[in-house]
């Protein structure tokens, strides 16, 4: 089982990597979600989570039993509950914490969302983000696509592959639903007859939902997974993809690329990638590839294992609104900033140095001992520190070739005042 997901947020929207071991809770604990406080359950599952800074919730996430789960922002007919309830992340977590497959996942998803609502709004510094949810959700053995409008649902088992985006994807063929999905849509008069239901065309905000451009992405994603062969390293190139080889960021309006980049258009100022994991799933090991950072296409896949110590000693993991050299994040994304100035040219160069790191990586992994996995770990985020810094010190030397668009450019500039990247 291989699974892959992009994190697509606000531009300086740090992400934290973290690991949280198993934990057995007091009876009456209360578990403290991004905007409400539910009740925790006896014991929790150890996980990996990759989550924006100032959220509890995580947007991709794994545990130690071997389920993943990624969520993406989807919009629907249905109202927002803006004051309180569950955000998408949160039930991400949640989900990891409690349960240990796939369809269990869902399960606790479907009824944490009956009890609690899921809503509150998901934007940074966009105050009025709200949204609804979707999730791939897979273990060792299975996989499940869970869309969801309010409080109703639909959810799919996977067959072959599946690529979820910013829009709902299920149409008539699914396999579970909320018992009042198709009676509501009838009642509001979005379809006629139950036998013509289809729930992606019922239930579509179509305004949104075209102006993300998730149907290109996730047609571009479809093409990728229907490759003959697809390994390991087609998961990271897919996660990296512009489409071709002549991609500019400056030159488009829409988020419609897989690797996303933000720019100065409406559609694009909130729409960075900034993180990534591959999970590849087996019966033996549970290997999780993950960047830390934002770009896949400027950074390196770096293995990480349940084990005594899942991450280096030395990642330093805290908040993190300003640039901060010693969070790993921010430190990647001076380099990130500096490539883009000049982008073809740069993000080649860039590769010429990260390519064979990862190669070496994913070779040592195949034949690594699992008491050997922390090791390989520390050695990998060590060395892509050491390697982006000698980057960063390269880039400030090299000149100009071809200037981004002007808009471009001061919309990135911007941003580097905000946070306080000053690039040479």
């Amino acid at each position: 089982m291989i699974f892959g997901k992009n994190s697509d947020r606000e531009v300086s929207e740090l992400q934290l990597l973290e690991y949280h071991p198993e934990c057995v809770h007091d009876p009456g604990e209360m578990v403290d979600c991004t905007y409400i406080s539910i009740p925790q359950v006896e014991e929790t599952n150890a996980i990996l989570i990759s989550r924006p800074f100032w959220m509890w919730g995580a947007e991709i996430g794994s545990n130690a039993k071997g389920l993943v789960i990624g969520n993406e922002a989807v919009w629907t007919k249905m109202p927002f509950l803006k004051e309180g309830g569950l955000t998408g992340m949160d039930l991400l977590r949640l989900a990891l914490e409690r349960r240990s497959t796939a369809r269990g996942a869902l399960d606790t998803i479907t009824e944490l969302i009956a009890e609690h609502g899921q809503g509150g709004n998901g934007g940074y510094q966009n105050d009025s983000f709200y949204y609804h949810n979707s999730f791939l959700i897979a273990d060792p053995h299975e996989a499940w696509v869970l869309e969801t409008a309010g409080h109703l649902w639909v959810a799919k088992k996977v067959e072959d592959y599946y690529a979820i985006s910013n829009g709902l994807t299920i149409g008539s063929d699914f396999d579970l639903m909320h018992e009042d999905l198709i009676y509501h849509a009838l009642e509001k008069g979005w379809v006629k007859k139950k036998a013509d239901f289809n729930f992606a065309q019922c239930y579509s905000d179509r305004f949104y939902t075209k102006f993300s451009a998730c149907r290109i992405r996730q047609a571009r994603s479809s093409d990728l997974l229907s490759q003959k062969s697809y390994g390991l390293e087609e998961a990271f190139a897919h996660l990296r993809d512009h489409g071709d080889d002549a991609y500019r960021p400056d030159t488009h309006f829409l988020m419609n690329q897989v690797c996303a980049h933000a720019g100065s258009s409406p559609a694009r100022k909130a729409s960075q990638t900034t993180a990534s994991m591959v999970a590849h799933l087996t019966e033996d090991l549970n290997t999780f590839w993950i960047t830390a950072t934002s770009s896949p296409c400027t950074s390196v896949f770096k293995p990480v294992w349940f084990n005594e110590r899942p991450l280096p000693t030395s990642f330093v993991s805290d908040r993190g609104e300003s640039y901060d050299e010693e969070i790993f994040w921010w430190q990647h994304e001076e380099l990130h900033r500096q490539i883009l100035r000049d982008f073809n040219y740069r993000h080649d160069l860039v590769r010429k140095e990260f390519d064979p790191l990862e190669k070496e990586w994913l070779e040592q992994a195949k034949s690594m001992k699992r008491e050997e996995g922390s090791a390989l770990t520390e050695k990998a985020f060590s060395l892509e520190r050491e390697t982006t810094d000698a980057l960063v010190a390269t880039l400030e030397t090299e000149s100009i070739n071809r200037k981004p668009r002007f808009g471009y450019r001061r919309f990135w500039e911007k941003q580097n005042r905000l946070v306080g990247i000053s690039l040479k």
